[in-house]
């Protein structure tokens, strides 16, 4: 009876963990980079950002729009006729203390700004912060295209690390027991057994420090793209497919030209520039007349049926003179801010020059290197070959096999690292031209 129900119970509880783990998420570098640029965290926090910023220019509009109230009141009081300095002669006699009495009164209010330069000023500037704090979201999801396109690369290599550590420890394996044979059949000393047993449990070591790079990569990854850690990932593209591609003119000139066009943070630091000035004109505005009217209808009276009818109309006329020498010190600190704006673009100008010319340097030093990694890689794949062959034949030890074997390791992580490098260069240029989020 135990034993039927360890039975079901080993059949059962592996289909549920089956059914509890969830499936993996397959990404192309494409999707990783199009879901980073629209759904990442910092990017749904810049679209809320926008939303704050249209929300206050509605609030600094309303002192342009009509405003309209509804109110009624109550009131039961009394006052001394003496606090009125009225005087009557002869026998007119009023008393000192009037009341109580009840006024009663509904009515409805209209209040509307017909002329008010620095208001609408206001609400030009709010608008200008608008563009800007969109403008600012364009660089965090441009950011974000970036973070998740080097995150992707990173994961990438790390596979790629593991497929190469893999094939390390196969072929020290086979070493191993070619060592074996060798000595057994006295041609070799066991010396050159331990030699190829060191190799194979420091490549072991190395396949297993390669494994934790892996996961380590694809929860980066997962994180880049705004997802639990946890949430396993599928790559679909390996670090020798051909990604990383942006719509990135093939010459500088040409790249720094459509950089200025389309960088993102240097769009959003013009955006806050013409923001400044339109919080300075705001400023200046201050100087010039305002005109109101308020009008209200309603009833009054000291009973509900005795109320009659009544009304006012107004119409107001407000020229500042002088507030302290408050609105000269706004108009010099927003002066500053004007100025401060101009250096950073014209600063950000050359910076970008300079990160693209960077970019496309770092871009062909890196596809030179891929080509001599891979030459590299052939060789050492030769040098151990004939290594191989001259242990076999018994006229050298394996110690030229384990230099081989060790030559051969680092040829294929330079080939990881150059192949790496070139995807990581095409993402920085990407960058350094404002369109990582085409990057696919």
């Amino acid at each position: 009876m135990r034993r039927s129900l360890f039975l079901a119970a080993a059949l059962v509880l592996p289909a549920s963990l089956a059914a509890q783990t969830p499936a993996p998420v397959r990404l192309t570098f494409g999707d990783a980079v199009s879901r980073a640029a629209g759904t990442a965290p910092a990017v749904r926090l810049a679209a809320l950002r926008v939303d704050s910023a249209s929300a206050r220019v509605r609030e600094t509009r309303a002192t342009l729009l009509p405003n309209l109230s509804l109110g009624g009141s109550w009131v039961n009081r009394t006052f001394n006729s003496q606090t009125f300095g009225f005087k009557f002669p002869g026998p007119v006699v009023i008393p000192q203390l009037i009341g109580p009495f009840n006024v009663y009164d509904a009515r409805f209010t209209v209040r509307q700004t017909l002329f008010d330069f620095s208001a609408y000023s206001r609400v030009k500037a709010a608008q200008s912060g608008t563009e800007a704090v969109a403008a600012a979201g364009t660089v965090t999801s441009e950011t974000a295209a970036e973070a998740a396109a080097l995150a992707y690369v990173r994961a990438l290599r790390a596979e790629a690390t593991v497929s190469a550590r893999r094939a390390d420890s196969a072929l020290a394996v086979e070493l191993v027991g070619l060592a074996k044979a060798q000595n057994k059949a006295g041609v070799s000393a066991a010396i050159d057994v331990t030699r190829a047993q060191t190799q194979l449990v420091s490549a072991e070591g190395g396949l297993i420090v390669a494994r934790n790079q892996a996961d380590r990569g694809r929860m980066d990854l997962a994180r880049a793209l705004g997802l639990p850690a946890s949430t396993p990932i599928e790559l679909a593209d390996t670090l020798g497919s051909a990604i990383g591609q942006a719509e990135v003119p093939a010459t500088e000139d040409s790249a720094v030209a459509v950089a200025l066009s389309r960088r993102p943070d240097l769009a959003a630091t013009t955006a806050a520039g013409e923001a400044a000035r339109r919080v300075r004109s705001s400023f200046s505005a201050q100087r010039l007349p305002s005109v109101g009217l308020e009008a209200d209808y309603g009833s009054s009276g000291i009973t509900v049926p005795g109320s009659i009818p009544t009304r006012q109309i107004a119409l107001e006329v407000s020229l500042p003179i002088l507030d302290g020498f408050r609105r000269e010190g706004e108009i010099a600190e927003a002066d500053v801010a004007v100025r401060s704006s101009a250096v950073r673009a014209e600063d950000l100008r050359q910076q970008i020059a300079a990160d693209v010319a960077g970019a496309f340097l770092d871009l062909r030093s890196a596809e030179a290197q891929v080509a001599i990694a891979a030459e590299r890689l052939q060789l050492a794949a030769d040098e151990l070959s004939e290594a191989r062959q001259r242990f076999t034949a018994g006229v050298a030890g394996n110690i030229e096999v384990i230099d081989a074997q060790s030559s051969l390791i680092q040829a294929r992580d330079a080939v990881i690292d150059a192949r790496a490098s070139v995807l990581l260069a095409r993402v920085t240029l990407a960058r350094a031209v404002g369109v990582a989020r085409t990057l696919h």
